[in-house]
């Protein structure tokens, strides 16, 4: 970077726009994975076409450019490693358009996940992802990392939703893929490829997201269990029964120590495991779907069930899931927070694993996550001023990943990839489809300007 540069990037958004103290370059530096990097330059955008813009430039200098949002990835997808320009999209945040007719809504990056769902029901409309970080969290960031959430068992995940994009490739074009319909498949199908892709293809400056008429209405329950073999039953148990509830989340035995110890919650000794169900859809039939779920799992080794019947209640059970981090806390320090997947009737076996790992490394190991797709939120807590604990760290995740594989899972089904779990993707995709993958990268971006240095090492 030179002073040239700088200012003919200026002259594109503004001297007020770009930022090249230390001050304002560290708050960029990092993301929710807590690794730092310094980029040379933080430029703040509006526009598309002065995304285009800048990415020209940078292409012609070979300038590394790094799309964010709101930097709470847990893959370090925003971390510039190779420093270059940091492109922040958060003031690109218009809802540009909602179709109440054909169920579409036009949105800009910026826009936060709860602003749009909020903004759409209010219309009777709903938008199904929740991703945790729903609160501030931007719908770019999101479509990057193609982000589920406890609804997705139900509803499926951001791609499931992503009718078509606008995106300026690595050397400044600006493309469309897809488009406002359900059905189109005229070419490839560049929509799915540019989400999940982690801003390595390209930057996404607006998304057409398909919508579905808002649920009526909704009704929680919690279940807890004698063991997570009898949780896991009744997940496949309540799928069986023919009900598809919007959300199966499953808190193991370690988490229930934790939220006993950490926040003083009443839970019986007995139980071992939980799970938190909620439906939604005709308010007649709601009763009816609580009442035949408590029947199929009774006979796995329920401790307890509780209903809720008021909108506080439900918040009540819901508390005890957000609870859960905190909690965290009086376990150790510090946490590696991965997320694998296996298939959901094949949890017990991984919680097993991971018990056996935590005792092997003699490192916690707190489970809790998402039972009716199998996404387990793994967490390992230490404390990294002891000596040699990354080095144990690493060891045991690399056995956690081999183990979710082993069972016919994946080493990630919500954060992506990054470059934290750089090292490990060879255990997942062979030779073969990492070439294919890096053949697309090295076609659409030849100079490895765009978010250099994540997914695929080097």
């Amino acid at each position: 970077m030179n002073n040239a540069i700088e200012s003919e990037i200026e002259q594109i958004v503004g001297a007020d726009r770009v930022f090249s103290s230390i001050e304002d370059r560290v708050a960029y530096s990092y993301d929710a994975t807590g690794e730092e990097h310094l980029p040379d330059l933080v430029v703040h955008v509006s526009t598309t076409e002065q995304v285009a813009q800048m990415v020209k430039l940078a292409y012609r200098e070979g300038i590394p450019v790094i799309p964010r949002g709101a930097g709470s990835g847990f893959s370090g997808g925003t971390v510039p490693i190779q420093g270059g320009i940091v492109l922040v999209l958060t003031e690109m945040d218009k809802i540009l358009e909602v179709d109440e007719d054909n169920l579409v809504a036009i949105i800009q990056p910026g826009v936060i996940t709860l602003q749009l769902q909020q903004h759409v029901e209010a219309l009777g409309l709903f938008y199904p992802p929740d991703p945790a970080s729903l609160d501030f969290s931007t719908m770019g960031g999101n479509v990057a990392e193609c982000a589920g959430g406890p609804r997705c068992v139900k509803y499926g995940v951001t791609k499931d939703y992503v009718l078509g994009l606008e995106v300026v490739t690595p050397t400044g074009d600006v493309i469309r893929t897809g488009g406002p319909t359900m059905k189109n498949v005229v070419g490839y199908d560049l929509t799915k490829l540019f989400t999940g892709s982690e801003g390595t293809l390209g930057i996404i400056t607006e998304i057409t997201l398909k919508l579905l008429p808002k649920p009526e209405a909704k009704q929680t329950m919690m279940a807890q269990f004698t063991s997570i073999d009898g949780a896991a039953r009744a997940v496949s148990a309540i799928i069986r029964g023919k009900i598809i509830p919007t959300t199966l989340e499953f808190l193991d035995k370690s988490t229930l120590n934790c939220l006993r110890e950490g926040v003083g919650a009443e839970i019986p000794a007995s139980s071992e495991a939980m799970l938190i169900i909620e439906v939604d859809g005709d308010p007649e039939l709601l009763a009816k779907q609580i009442d035949r779920i408590v029947e199929i799992i009774e006979p796995l080794g329920v401790v307890t069930t509780e209903v809720a019947t008021t909108p506080a209640e439900s918040d009540k059970i819901w508390k005890m899931r957000r609870s859960v981090s905190a909690s965290l806390r009086n376990v150790a320090p510090d946490k590696f927070n991965e997320d694998i997947v296996v298939p959901r009737s094949r949890i017990p076996e991984m919680i097993r694993k991971l018990e056996q790992i935590s005792e092997k490394f003699g490192v916690p190991i707190v489970n809790f996550g998402h039972a009716g797709d199998g996404n387990i939120h793994v967490n390992v807590m230490v404390d990294l001023q002891v000596p040699g604990t990354k080095n144990t760290v690493d060891k045991a995740l690399k056995e956690i990943f081999a183990a979710a594989l082993e069972l016919g899972g994946s080493v990630s089904g919500e954060h992506g990839i990054g470059i934290t779990k750089m090292p490990f993707i060879a255990m997942e995709l062979d030779a073969a489809t990492r070439a294919c993958m890096v053949t697309i990268k090295k076609a659409l971006d030849p100079k490895n300007i765009m978010n250099p240095g994540k997914i695929f090492p080097a």
